[in-house]
């Protein structure tokens, strides 16, 4: 190769760093979060503790679903290296192994071992999915959820009452985002509704999480969902898990787990707020 193309080369090279730092760093900063979000814990490992019996259902399918791959890992590892020590090419002359093609019984094997797996994966995937889905429409706390550009406005009914939405701060006042106040051992349906873009309305602790689509019909099952609280109090991070627009970063919440005595208290003084 001539010297002129090596430094053309070398030239090209130095000019493809820079622009390919510059990428990634625009990736990053456009996908990413505020990190000042509140009550957020991640120590729990890629699955947090969970707050409703839903996450039940998806911890046993994660969980289940981790076991069959590491189990299959591991065969397919053994496999390899039993291969590698008693099949090694022991003589100056390679000559080919005992060949198996239209060997029927083996053939069936991996065809049909394969085959059991992907329908056992399936099975489960679609039987907890259902689940997930099941909306009963008798839950006695239902919140409508608002998702719009910048922020969230949530509307809660409570056995056919409802109460003053609780809406988010205009982005130049931003601070935390607004909070939603449910009881513990409740059943809560959420209605999603977006009249701009698609936003996803998401809660790490509930193993869960749900786009908010515009233009879907009320009537539509699929932008409602139902969730049972657990008896865990406390304050837990919500956030926009949708690339929605420049200020994607800003659209957090809070969802407040309070005993029912306390969440009696909390509905009685947001109508007499309202009253008056």
């Amino acid at each position: 190769m001539s010297p002129t193309r090596r430094t053309t080369r070398r030239s090209l090279a130095r000019r493809r760093v820079p622009r390919a730092a510059a990428l990634a760093l625009l990736l990053a900063t456009a996908t990413a979060c505020a990190n000042d979000v509140p009550e957020a814990d991640w120590s729990r490992g890629l699955l947090p503790g969970h707050i409703t019996e839903e996450g039940n259902v998806i911890q046993s399918l994660w969980n289940g679903a981790w076991i069959a791959a590491l189990a299959t890992g591991a065969v397919v590892i053994v496999l390899i290296v039993w291969a590698s020590m008693f099949h090694r090419k022991r003589r100056a002359k390679a000559e080919l192994p005992p060949q198996v093609r239209y060997n029927l019984p083996i053939e069936m094997l991996y065809t049909l071992i394969p085959l059991v797996m992907v329908s056992v994966f399936f099975f489960f995937t679609a039987r907890d999915s259902e689940r997930l889905a099941q909306v009963t429409g008798n839950a006695p706390v239902k919140v409508k959820v608002e998702a719009y550009q910048w922020s969230w406005r949530f509307t809660t009914t409570v056995n056919g009452k409802t109460l003053p939405p609780v809406s988010g701060v205009p982005v130049s006042e931003y601070t935390k985002g607004p909070q939603l106040v449910l009881p513990t051992k409740t059943k809560v349906e959420f209605d999603l509704q977006s009249d701009d873009v698609i936003h996803s309305f998401w809660v790490p602790e509930f193993l869960f999480k749900r786009d908010v689509i515009p233009g879907i019909p009320e009537n539509n099952p699929g932008r409602k969902f139902e969730i049972t609280t657990l008896d865990r109090t406390g304050v837990f991070a919500g956030r926009c898990a949708e690339l929605c627009g420049v200020d994607h970063s800003r659209m957090l919440f809070s969802v407040k787990l309070v005993p029912q005595a306390e969440f009696d208290q909390y509905i009685a003084t947001q109508q007499a707020g309202s009253a008056q």
